[in-house]
């Protein structure tokens, strides 16, 4: 599990740079000052959940394995799926429809977060 995370972590991480510097790049000139703001607000969560997972891997070594880790970490990592990407795909597109997506990406960052949490406040020697 600790590899596990701490790999899709790292590769997400690098995803966000790659995509953030397609949006600078390549897409700043083709869309609006709007789906561009969209955009950048897709490669920013993306950032800061990939370093969750990358959290979520560590405590994992620290603690050792158990469910609400695991949990954690798919739950950040459905997020980012869900979220940053119907944010990249509403804001390239312009399909409204895809914003019905990003909640429940929400939903899923919000839980995976609360998870650690729950998982943290759990240990008492660690």
């Amino acid at each position: 599990m600790q590899r596990t995370f701490m790999g899709w972590g790292a590769v997400l991480a690098m995803l966000a740079v790659a995509v953030g510097a397609f949006g600078a790049h390549i897409l700043k000139s083709s869309l609006g000052e709007n789906e561009m703001a969209v955009y950048e607000t897709g490669v920013h969560y993306h950032m800061m959940h990939a370093l969750g997972l990358l959290i979520v891997g560590v405590a994992a070594g620290q603690w050792g394995e158990s469910p609400r880790l695991r949990w954690s970490g798919w739950l950040l990592l459905a997020g980012i799926v869900l979220f940053s990407g119907s944010l990249y795909a509403l804001s390239i597109t312009g399909i409204k429809v895809l914003g019905a997506i990003t909640p429940l990406g929400g939903v899923c960052f919000i839980a995976g977060w609360l998870l650690l949490a729950l998982e943290a406040f759990s240990r008492r020697n660690a």
